[in-house]
């Protein structure tokens, strides 16, 4: 059963981040952001002018009182000791911003917009060195690869997936997500194509920074390897009903998040799957031990092998399963894996005004 944060915001939570020294920031509908301690107590807010939506928050690693904050189409960077004033603001993005990615040398950061641009915003001289501009609908999520400050990924509603370098003013690969599917699925008059095309919500990249993952609006969760200076799909799944909202690695691992439109949770074992293909992705240690729409249903587990009616995958089939399941009961709309209290936990943001946590250190 999930642990719940209240008494914060008053509408849904669209955001959520965490500092190396456990404080949480969430940003939510209306211009609403709050600062949390990693027992749930709200420790600041503040309410930026203009009922913007805050879209995305991002905590500095090297100074973790430090927090990126997008609302509208401005970026404001706080002092969470402090939230009234902002420390700088700059206003380089056209259209709203949906995501904020924070390079490893901290001197670059990506904001995404609806537009299909990505700003790349020199922290250092405080100006825009890059702007990306490939996709052709909403650029939903992006992320800058670790251990490579010069390189990122992003997706976008045009059902594109994109590695860029910075070095080049266009993307080194693209893929589109809807060209992977059967011949039967490329039919003009597939349904299933019409109702749920391969819009692309999240993308996230695994601390080795060569394996990434995307989720899309047709419930399948793809995993990319970059290879130089394009990429391949390894794998692809259908890990929801419906759209998949978020995808998250946790850290220092290969076990993927999934979150989606059908109110489910699930956490996947990649690497398990890539090595069925013969493919070794660097071994790292496992943390598994350390629309409005509402569902009153109770959040219930599954491991993998419990019979249970909320699998969307059939292990006799020898399909790809879950490692965990949750049945949230709302939609997902952020997800973050991070240690609460010295566990592995998963914090959810949902369409309600409070945060879900789920600890992990009984799997």
């Amino acid at each position: 059963m999930a642990v719940k944060w209240t008494g914060g915001h008053s509408s849904p939570i669209l955001c959520l981040n965490a500092s190396q020294e456990g404080l949480v920031a969430s940003g939510a509908e209306g211009g609403d952001l709050m600062a949390w301690s990693e027992d749930g107590t709200p420790l600041g807010h503040t309410f930026f002018q203009g009922a913007d939506d805050v879209t995305s928050v991002l905590f500095s690693s090297s100074c973790p009182t430090k927090l990126y904050a997008s609302h509208g189409e401005t970026i404001s960077i706080l002092d969470v000791r402090s939230l009234k004033g902002s420390l700088d603001h700059f206003h380089v993005n056209e259209e709203e911003i949906n995501c904020l990615s924070l390079n490893e040398t901290e001197n670059l950061l990506a904001s995404a917009d609806d537009s299909g641009a990505i700003k790349i915003l020199d922290l250092e001289n405080k100006k825009v060195s890059r702007s990306l501009k490939r996709h052709s609908n909403i650029c939903s999520s992006v992320a800058f690869r670790p251990q490579r400050p010069q390189s990122l990924v992003s997706c976008g509603l045009d059902m594109q997936v994109m590695l860029w370098n910075l070095q080049k003013a266009r993307p080194l690969w693209i893929t589109n997500l809807q060209e992977d599917e059967t011949e039967e699925m490329k039919s003009p008059q597939s349904p299933s194509q019409l109702l749920n095309p391969a819009l692309a919500h999240s993308v996230s990249v695994a601390s080795c920074g060569n394996i990434f993952s995307c989720g899309a609006e047709d419930g399948k969760v793809r995993v990319f390897r970059v290879m130089g200076v394009k990429c391949e799909q390894e794998l692809g799944f259908k890990g929801h009903t419906l759209g998949v909202s978020q995808v998250c690695f946790l850290p220092e691992s290969y076990l993927l998040l999934t979150g989606g439109n059908d109110g489910k949770i699930m956490l996947w074992d990649v690497s398990s799957e890539l090595e069925k293909k013969k493919i070794s992705p660097k071994k790292q240690k496992s943390p598994i031990k350390h629309t409005h729409r509402k569902n009153t249903k109770r959040a219930t587990y599954t491991k993998q092998g419990e019979n249970s009616n909320t699998s969307v995958t059939d292990e006799a089939q020898g399909e790809f399963l879950p490692k965990l399941s949750i049945e949230h009961g709302e939609k997902v709309n952020w997800l973050l894996s991070t240690k609460i209290k010295g566990c592995q936990s998963i914090l959810v943001a949902d369409q309600t005004s409070c945060i879900s946590v789920y600890p992990l250190n009984e799997f």
